[in-house]
Formats: C-alpha cells, sequence, structure tokens
C-alpha cells in the first residue's frame, strides 16, 4: 500500500523503496502475485510529487531499481501484478497503473496524464503503454490537453478490467 498523505505522491527517496520492494517480489519464490493500492480513498497515487520537486528533486532524478515507482522499467518480474486503483490516478500514478499486468478500479477512480499542463512530459512509461491500449486520437488528447477519463469510460476503451464498488475493491 502506497501510504504517502495527502496523495500519496512518490518521491525519488518512496521510488527507490517501491523498486527495493518490487525486486525482493521478483526474487522470492514464496511469492505469487503482487498488488498495489493506494492508502486512503481518494487518491490511487497523484504521481511525482511536486513538493519534493518544488524543494529541488529534478524530474531526471534517480528513481531506483525500477524506474519511477519502482515498476516502470522492471519487465523481468514473471508474476503478476495487479493494481487496485481507489481513487485519482494522475500522472506518475496513473503510469504506475499501467505498468501492472491488470487494473482493477473502484467506481470513483479516474485517471489522467496532466504533466503536459504543468510543462513536462509523463515520461514513466504511460506514452508508450496507452497506445497499445487506446486509439491515437484518445491518446494524444489525454497526454496533450491533460484530459480525465472516469472509471466507467476506462473499463469501456479496455485500460482496466474491471471496476468494482469502494468496499470491493480489495476482494476482487
Amino acid at each position: 500500500t502506497l501510504d504517502r498523505p495527502k496523495a500519496n505522491a512518490i518521491d525519488a527517496k518512496t521510488s527507490f523503496e517501491m523498486g527495493e520492494v518490487f525486486l525482493n517480489f521478483r526474487d522470492d519464490p514464496q511469492l505469487r502475485v503482487a498488488i498495489i493500492t493506494g492508502a486512503g480513498e481518494k487518491f490511487f497515487s497523484a504521481g511525482w510529487d511536486l513538493k519534493a520537486a518544488a524543494e529541488g528533486e529534478a524530474p531526471d532524478a534517480d528513481f531506483g531499481p525500477g524506474g519511477f515507482a519502482g515498476l516502470t522499467e522492471i519487465f523481468n518480474l514473471d508474476k503478476p501484478v495487479i493494481a487496485a486503483v481507489n481513487g485519482y490516478a494522475f500522472g506518475g500514478g496513473f503510469e504506475l497503473a499501467l505498468a501492472a499486468d491488470f487494473i482493477v478500479c473502484a467506481d470513483n477512480a479516474s485517471f489522467a496524464l496532466p504533466e503536459a499542463k504543468l510543462g513536462i512530459v509523463p515520461d514513466s512509461g504511460g506514452v508508450l503503454r496507452l497506445p497499445k491500449i487506446l486509439p491515437p486520437a484518445i491518446v494524444n488528447e489525454m497526454v496533450m490537453t491533460g484530459r480525465r477519463m472516469g472509471a466507467e469510460e476506462a473499463l469501456r476503451w479496455g485500460i482496466v478490467n474491471r471496476v468494482v464498488s469502494q468496499a470491493e475493491l480489495m476482494d476482487n
């Protein structure tokens, strides 16, 4: 569980720790599946910690093993990862969810890549993964405008595998 109040935002230190967790998951034969979710009901993850950025953390900082959030650059897990999206998955939080093998989301979840509004590029794999799922026009709109997509629309487009109630999220 990603637990960083208020928005489960990810700084380089947290990303590095998450990478260690995913590497341990990969290397432990007793572990068969990983589920990543956010603490609370409002945010899965707001992505990169903009407070850390304001304090000088560079967008190209060393985010540790596995890249941003510990998962966006690990391609040899050979075990399933489920993103249980319990609220907003924005920016790097959305990219983290896209790096999972399955996405199950609560009915209040929404997804966006708002980086363009901040003058930065969503470079943690989302712009590479989304075109494999969505038509180019929708990808362009999401990447270039930061358009938000709700849970039901994400299900219709095939971004998520299932939409459930918040109460049922961790049971599915």
